[in-house]
């Protein structure tokens, strides 16, 4: 904090020496040019971002959709286009596209000039080896494929220097959008080449973005300096030329309160994932407070069909009634959440609202038990073959939230008959042993960004190595069906009416069991700093800030 202070003391010199020699000028001009001056960004300045993880690895393909390191990512690395918070595709690295009528094959053209920080240029051949890796990865190494890249790829060629032209099996509409997901950051050819250990280290992986790594330590810090000759931002955001900031170091505190008290005292200028009932008293003494909304899923379940008793629809469709989603906006959140309205974010293009579906119906819930054969018990608790009514829950470790609704929604269910257990575990240990389908996982609670509701219907199910986030492998065929429609789709017209046939169909089987629509990034900030952009996944960039006063 001492650098900061010194470019304090440094400012309050300049206004004096102005001050002094416009005392002569005319009132009104010198008010003009003090009002043009507070506007414009300045240049300069050190800050500092307090973040409750920074992951168990740095491979780019791994890590980049992390809550954590996205942020990091976010600023050493840059993206074929940009996608805003309402999921408007603007240019960035490409300046223009073309596709065929049946979105089969795509045609980029990047923007020239560009360079990774390696020195090496961000031409087609760069584009492809960046494509290729995001499909397939190098599984045999421990690098994964990116989740949402579309599974439909079939290879892509570097018709020239500054063209990319793009080959897909099927119809995919959503390539395009695609290309501005947070996972979806281009890395230098020679990282890319790397062995895993080796991406595994910060330090060796070059992007092209607006900052470069100057330091990091496990567990600890990464350091952040700005990149000179950076002069290829996205137009989108007002500015395509260096950041304004000097550096941004992303310091690891894991207690909400001491990021939030170091934010306070001036010690750090933004704190992660502070607590929601903070938020209005925080606002109220003067502090910025950002809880943009990504284009993505909502926060709920993912249900596990295999897994007795959640292989039975109406146990299902009970689940789905027996929450009071009101009550955890109003007991958890503040008025800064809304209701889900469906599986995916209101703000997503293609979003439906199917609210009817999601509505607090606990007669509906016990009924369904009762049509089940789940009978109550003198303690409340419901059975059935001499077995107890047993939900498990694993919080989800990457909203700081989680463990908070529900511990609220256990006693939502437990009036209705359902045992519930809670488990908590921290980010590492949560990897391992919470996966979608799992054999003690019932339910796997979601927080995942998207940028293209057509990229959804793909992961649900295991076809083209989808997620399988159901366990339903092929049994669902009218899922499968609407899955396959919408991936055939050559228009967004004929795709949306199918999209809303997925959407109230999967809410319909108890299939995903929304909880609220998600906010995953809290961000508090001090007043003295200005001008940061928040992105379609939720990611503050603050490629275009500056420190005020």
């Amino acid at each position: 904090m001492t650098e900061r202070s010194s470019l304090l003391s440094l400012s309050r010199r300049r206004l004096l020496i102005t001050t002094s020699v416009a005392a002569g000028a005319a009132l009104v001009a010198s008010a003009t040019r003090f009002a043009q001056a507070a506007d414009a960004p300045r240049e300069g300045g050190d800050i500092t971002f307090l973040i409750d993880s920074l992951g168990d690895t740095w491979i780019p393909n791994n890590s980049a959709i992390s809550s954590f390191q996205g942020h990091i990512w976010g600023h050493v690395t840059d993206k074929l286009l940009y996608v805003d918070q309402d999921g408007k595709v603007s240019p960035w690295l490409v300046e223009r596209w073309e596709q065929n009528d049946k979105a089969t094959e795509f045609t980029l053209h990047l923007k020239s000039g560009v360079t990774f920080s390696d020195g090496a240029p961000l031409d087609a051949a760069a584009v492809v080896a960046n494509l290729d890796i995001w499909y397939a990865g190098r599984k045999n190494e421990g690098i994964n494929p990116i989740g949402l890249f579309p599974k439909t790829y079939d290879h892509a060629e570097a018709v020239d220097a500054g063209t990319v032209k793009v080959f897909f099996k099927k119809p995919t509409l959503g390539f395009i959008p695609t290309l501005g997901y947070h996972g979806s950051i281009l890395i230098s050819p020679k990282s890319i080449a790397l062995p895993a250990a080796e991406q595994a280290d910060l330090s060796k992986t070059a992007g092209s973005g607006p900052f470069v790594v100057e330091s990091w330590k496990e567990g600890d810090h990464v350091t952040l300096v700005k990149r000179k000759d950076y002069n290829w931002g996205p137009q989108a955001v007002g500015h395509t030329g260096p950041a304004f900031l000097d550096s941004i170091t992303y310091k690891l505190v894991s207690e909400p309160s001491l990021r939030v008290a170091s934010v306070q005292s001036g010690q750090a200028d933004i704190a992660y994932n502070a607590s929601p009932q903070e938020l209005k008293s925080l606002k109220d003494e003067g502090f910025t407070i950002a809880t943009p909304r990504y284009l993505g899923f909502v926060n709920g379940w993912a249900v596990n069909t295999k897994l007795a008793p959640y292989d039975d629809v109406k146990v299902r469709q009970a689940l789905q009634a027996g929450i009071n989603r009101q009550e955890i906006i109003d007991t958890v959140y503040t008025p800064d959440w809304k209701l889900a309205t469906s599986f995916i974010q209101s703000n997503v293009p293609g979003a439906t609202d199917h609210s009817d579906l999601l509505s607090y119906n606990p007669e509906k819930a016990e009924k369904l038990l009762d049509e089940a054969g789940w009978a109550k018990g003198a303690d409340g608790i419901r059975s059935k073959d001499g077995k107890p009514l047993v939900l498990t829950i694993h919080s989800n470790p990457y909203l700081a939230t989680s463990k908070s609704v529900d511990e609220l929604i256990a006693q939502q269910l437990g009036k209705i008959g359902w045992k519930v257990a809670i488990r908590a575990y921290d980010v590492v240990t949560f990897g391992e042993k919470v996966k979608f389908g799992g054999a003690a996982v019932p339910t796997y609670e979601v927080t995942r960004s998207f940028i293209d509701a057509g990229t959804v219907a793909s992961i649900l199910t295991n076809a083209n190595n989808g997620e399988n986030w159901f366990a339903l492998d092929d049994r669902d065929t009218k899922l499968n069906e609407l899955r396959d429609k919408i991936a055939g789709a050559g228009s967004i017209d004929e795709r949306k009416p199918l999209l809303d046939d997925l959407q109230q169909y999967v809410l319909d089987q108890g299939y995903f069991i929304p909880r609220t629509q998600i906010v995953q990034r809290i961000y508090v900030q001090s007043p003295k700093l200005k001008g940061e952009v928040y992105n379609g996944v939720a990611y503050a960039s603050y490629y275009t800030a500056s420190l005020v006063g």
